[in-house]
């Protein structure tokens, strides 16, 4: 039987939200192995002088913990 834990991580980017995600992917990998998907539930800009400067993003990332 596999076990999956899900983690709320918060990322930004000066580039894209994609970017946001790969980071926030990144960073997790950094201390969580296994990492099986990442579910973006919310997007937000930062705006400025019309520009979006600051991609942030609000996600789960879900990795593996046990499984035969």
């Amino acid at each position: 039987m596999a076990i999956v834990k899900v983690i709320e991580v918060l990322a930004q980017s000066e580039k894209s939200w994609e970017d946001a995600a790969q980071q926030a992917v990144t960073e997790a990998g950094k201390t969580v192995r296994n990492i099986k998907s990442i579910y973006v539930e919310n997007m937000q800009g930062k705006v400025k002088n019309n520009k979006i400067v600051e991609y942030r993003i609000n996600a789960k990332i879900s990795f593996l913990i046990k499984g035969n």
